[in-house]
């Protein structure tokens, strides 16, 4: 068995899990926003450095099974709305109020399409349907259109979507210099839901351009180092797929699903109810929970408040993170959402950055210590975050730097606590995860301002994302509306589904005979409505009996090689050794020495009680006073409060 390379590419770093049987070893790299594939490949080069102790980056890749990647280009693409102008035709008498029927939708509209929209009368034939559609097009070309998307309304919207799209393909042949690219909404994805589809269809189409680019650039130098086999995407539904069978729209989020299921298997392990997760990087903390061994998500997710047709795990983003710019509005001090990410980064990375953020407190304060942050690799300058944290907090509030790190940290924490109890209940079930390069900071401190008594940090909490996504397999997912599932129309949605998948896996690598396929029958209506499994052949289930909105759904899995989880006894109690004290400064106490416990040299069943300092190359934690932990054969480490 070969080796897993797992990448998420974040807006701040770029976090690198290289899964070698039972080891795993991680690092990081700064995002290179202007450049992907930079950070992507100064990654890999580190992760060979970590693994081989030099830059050995072809023999890394000769090694390596799978490469599974994670990116928010997408994501920030829809936030910062920097991407293709869209045409869109509909058909004469299409309502299309419910485009721009809420401000968010409004907004996206005028942003990706604005008056790039044409209709077509689908009862014209021949030379008058040909002419009207030449001239719809011209319209939506010479409007600055660099994209089509096809959507009609009620009807057999398939069929009059494939009848426009053959007659462009007709008068605009491929081969010709310029042609617009052309999509069908139903092509993506078969959902009654005008709107809905629509939407899809739109977002899908503006995201693509910017994604195939880089991919398909990544994937061609992977191929000059030797690599043998097709980068996988890890895609927001939590499976992976080879570039050219991952649709854009898949990669939104995927990210913070990348955090989902190593959540999903962290939950599943220690059998924990709720575990409530907590992902902060350097420009968001990203809150999600997993109930009963699920993640909470919604049958119809959100793009930016907009509805789309494809589920979507239920994660809020919250514009607070490591690198979260601190600033005094009112006389109070405000914590974000502007963000300094990786460049210029906070004020004490000296790389231009002249705005305070928790970064540049934490180090004032003693938490981070300049030698060990970031595996030692980089340079933290304490007289530049001095700076920045006098002349924008300390000063605007006529208060002493020590009050003025104080009162930060308490504004930072607040924040987040307060996003935690907006987002789920909480009761004496529910553990936090902490994760993210900054989620172990002061996690007991927003433990105990959401009221949370139980908490874990994970042994690669720092890179908790990418390893999550090694509990992906490489598998498609297809739907077909069925109506009521009368026999004739669902036994030939199988048929047409079987088809696809068979061309899709085929494509991946894999004949279906090889691959697990899980059909499913759910509602359409309603966001909330559980997928019933479902076999070809049998009678629809009564629960769905006399419905007339049924969706058949397949997915078809190729399990590949996961990441793994130690099981086992409970090992035997130590006292956690101490590397000695680090002097800082404590909110509401003042200067202390604490102990400074090294996750790396601890053995399994190390314990100490707070207040202390538990750190490794990537992060660092300060246990708050009444807090115990223990650290388990995963690597793990377990909080719990005392009273």
């Amino acid at each position: 068995m070969g080796l897993l390379i797992n990448i998420d590419n974040g807006g701040t770093l770029t976090d690198i899990c290289v899964i070698d049987g039972a080891k795993v070893h991680h690092t990081k790299t700064i995002t290179t926003p202007y450049d992907l594939s930079k950070c992507f490949f100064e990654g890999l080069k580190k992760a060979s450095v970590t693994l081989y102790g030099e830059e050995r980056l072809v023999d890394l890749l000769l090694a390596t099974d799978h490469i599974r990647y994670s990116t928010t280009q997408g994501t920030n693409a829809i936030v910062e709305k920097k991407g293709p102008r869209l045409g869109l035709v509909v058909a004469a008498g299409d309502d299309t109020a419910g485009l721009t029927a809420t401000g968010a939708t409004a907004d996206m509209f005028s942003v990706l399409v604005g008056s790039r929209l044409q209709q077509i009368d689908l009862g014209l034939e021949g030379e008058a349907f040909d002419a009207a559609l030449v001239a719809a097009v011209n319209a939506l070309t010479n409007g600055g259109a660099n994209r089509i998307v096809i959507a009609f309304g009620a009807g057999d919207y398939r069929a009059a979507e494939q009848r426009v799209k053959k007659a462009i393909l007709r008068k605009f042949p491929r081969h010709l210099l310029g042609v617009v690219p052309t999509l069908c909404a139903s092509d993506l994805v078969d959902d009654s839901d005008t709107v809905r589809r629509t939407w899809s269809a739109l977002i899908n189409a503006f995201l693509h351009p910017a994604m195939e680019n880089f991919l398909y650039n990544a994937e061609a130098i992977l191929r000059e180092y030797k690599h043998q086999n097709p980068l996988l995407i890890f895609r927001n539904d939590g499976d992976s797929s080879r570039v050219a069978r991952t649709i854009a729209v898949k990669t939104y989020g995927s990210g913070p699903q990348g955090g989902m299921e190593g959540a999903r298997a962290l939950a599943t392990h220690y059998g924990f109810k709720r575990l409530l997760t907590m992902d902060i990087g350097g420009t968001t903390t990203d809150i999600g929970l997993v109930e009963g061994g699920q993640p909470r998500a919604s049958r119809r997710g959100e793009v930016e408040e907009i509805e789309i047709s494809f589920p979507l795990a239920d994660i809020v983003s919250v514009g607070v993170g490591g690198s979260s710019i601190l600033k005094v509005v009112d006389g109070a001090i405000k914590v974000g959402p502007e963000s300094a990410g990786g460049a210029p980064g906070p004020a004490c990375f000296g790389l231009g950055g002249t705005k305070p953020t928790i970064t540049d407190v934490f180090l004032l304060a003693g938490l981070i210590d300049p030698a060990t942050y970031f595996g030692g690799a980089m340079s933290l300058d304490r007289a530049r975050a001095e700076a920045a944290v006098r002349s924008e907090i300390a000063d605007p509030l006529g208060i002493s730097l020590e009050a003025a790190l104080a009162a930060a940290e308490k504004a930072w924490v607040a924040k987040i606590a307060d996003s935690l109890k907006d987002f789920a209940e909480i009761d004496e079930d529910t553990v936090l995860a902490a994760f993210g390069g900054a989620g172990p900071f002061v996690v007991t401190a927003i433990a105990e301002a959401a009221g949370i008594e139980q908490v874990i940090i994970p042994g690669l909490a720092a890179v908790f994302s990418a390893f999550g996504i090694g509990f992906s397999d490489i598998a498609q997912g297809y739907s077909r509306f069925v109506g009521t599932g009368e026999g004739t129309v669902l036994s030939k949605a199988v048929e047409e589904l079987t088809a696809q998948a068979t061309r899709d896996m085929f494509a991946e690598g894999f004949a279906l005979a090889d691959c697990r396929l899980d059909w499913t029958l759910a509602r359409e209506s309603g966001n909330d409505g559980a997928a019933i499994a479902w076999a070809p052949g049998t009678p629809v289930p009564a629960v769905c009996a006399g419905a007339d909105d049924l969706v058949l759904g397949l997915r078809a899995v190729r399990a590949i090689n996961h990441a793994k989880m130690v099981n086992g006894a409970a090992p035997p109690k130590s006292v956690a050794g101490s590397t000695g004290g680090r002097q800082m400064t404590l909110p509401g106490e003042g200067a202390a020495t604490l102990p400074v416990h090294r996750l790396e040299d601890q053995p399994a069943g190390a314990e100490a009680t707070g207040p202390c300092i538990l750190e490794e190359a990537f992060f660092t934690a300060r246990i708050g006073r009444g807090w115990h932990f223990d650290v388990n054969s995963n690597r793990d480490t377990l909080l719990a409060r005392s009273h």
